[in-house]
């Protein structure tokens, strides 16, 4: 209701002859995409932000992307502290739930050191664009840009208003080989897609690494005084980025289109750059329509996959992914529970993560099919933007803009349904079906495989 709601005042403000640049209106839906496309920090558009609205169009986009990127929840509680109007236990629940934290305590504090933090990063990120960009396009507009590719950023939106430089929907591509942008961009987005929790464990360890540590002595070595969670994502972050790296260098090295016309340096640079993009970012510094399918296929895992939780991305998340693979690894050899770093995942949990990627799994493939009937398009192209639709990426191939009205609402509802979440839509379905009482079954086999 909370997202809904903002979504619905987005894109009426964007339908004002005032947000457009030729004072002539955007129509109703694409205004309603462009507002559920920001709010859900997605970054799928049907008209090029930079070219489309006026001033006051992307300042409302602004806007929304930051609302989108910190949550509804965040945004309400701290409205309410600054209005001094009392957070009562419905919104501190919903606020746990909006945050992904396993209790009630601190949720007030975390916050606010949300907030913080946010601005914290966002303004360094301002600061390094702004000296950038200073040179190229002057004080006032080095300065905009920065403020509005900075959030656009750490919120993972992957929203730009590059295309009145170098023509439209381009993207970061200009920058493949700019170090200081592709950097400074891919830390935003990664320090958005890991979630606040972790940040805020990384930043308590880095105080106390000098106290004794007391936890398991070879995890501690590594990852002195993190909690269970944040080793887990901080480690298949890494391993999913440098892997991302190493596959996309391998698969579009020769491909002229891509990477094979760049600098050694570039290659290495863009292929990071797009391996980390599918965290949920958007942006791109080389023309995904060009890429080869066994990339675009590669990348539609990645985005499936997705930030983690608590952050400011989609996906179905890199714990979940991790979990169902420990568990397939558990079954594999024989064990009966799944374990992390010599800790085991309850049942629950993996039940629970099984359960998001089978809803996401079905979502992607619903919508794909609808689009392959309304649409004369190739099923990858269509594929991979559902699955971007659905992971609040925003990469497309360049159909988006394209399509039908009917195939942009199907957009639409996935990137709403991703950013919530399909466990939490199905929870809000059926909560009210759900008994009281329930009954155990006997037990029973069946055969498997």
């Amino acid at each position: 209701m909370g997202f809904a709601s903002v979504i619905i005042v987005g894109s009426i403000l964007l339908t004002l002859p005032i947000a457009s640049s030729t004072n002539e209106r955007v129509s109703y839906l694409n205004a309603l995409f462009t507002a559920t496309s920001a709010t859900c920090v997605t970054g799928l558009v049907v008209v090029d932000t930079g070219t489309r609205y006026s001033l006051f169009g992307q300042i409302v986009i602004l806007f929304l992307l930051q609302i989108g990127g910190l949550g509804y929840m965040t945004m309400a509680t701290s409205l309410f502290l600054l209005t001094g109007r009392r957070i009562y236990l419905r919104e501190r629940m919903a606020l746990q739930e909006a945050l992904g934290q396993f209790g009630l305590a601190g949720l007030v504090r975390l916050t606010i050191y949300i907030i913080k933090v946010t601005l914290v990063i966002e303004s360094a990120g301002v600061l390094v664009l702004f000296i950038r960009w200073l040179p190229d396009f002057g004080a006032a507009k080095a300065l905009y840009f920065a403020i509005f590719h900075s959030v656009s950023a750490f919120c993972n939106a992957g929203f730009d208003l590059l295309g009145g430089t170098f023509g439209k929907f381009g993207s970061l591509t200009p920058y493949a080989e700019d170090v200081t942008i592709s950097l400074t961009v891919a830390i935003l987005v990664i320090i958005g897609g890991i979630g606040f929790t972790v940040i805020s464990d990384v930043y308590t360890a880095r105080r106390f690494s000098r106290l004794p540590v007391i936890s398991d002595v070879h995890t501690a070595r590594r990852f002195p005084r993190l909690s269970f969670h944040s080793k887990v994502v901080i480690t298949i972050t890494a391993v999913l980025l440098l892997l991302g790296t190493i596959v996309i260098f391998g698969l579009e090295y020769s491909n002229p289109n891509t990477l094979k016309l760049l600098s050694p340096k570039g290659k290495i640079l863009a292929s990071f750059f797009q391996a980390m993009t599918p965290r949920t970012a958007g942006f791109s510094t080389i023309p995904i329509d060009k890429m080869n399918n066994a990339t675009l296929l590669f990348i539609n895992i990645l985005m499936f996959i997705g930030a983690s939780p608590g952050g400011t991305g989609g996906g179905i998340k890199t714990t979940t992914f991790v979990i169902i693979v420990m568990a397939v690894w558990a079954t594999m050899h024989g064990d009966e529970d799944a374990n992390i770093f010599r800790r085991k995942l309850s049942k629950a949990v993996v039940y629970k993560a099984i359960t998001v990627a089978f809803l996401s799994l079905s979502l992607v493939i619903i919508a794909t099919t609808l689009l392959c009937i309304s649409e004369e398009k190739g099923f990858l192209p269509i594929l991979f933007e559902i699955t971007s639709a659905f992971g609040t990426v925003g990469l497309s191939t360049g159909i988006t803009s394209h399509t039908s009205s009917f195939a942009r609402v199907i957009i639409m509802s996935v990137v709403f349904a991703g950013r919530l979440g399909p466990l939490t839509i199905a929870t809000a379905i059926t909560l009210r079906q759900s008994k009281l009482a329930k009954v155990e079954y006997p037990e029973d086999n069946i055969m498997i495989g």
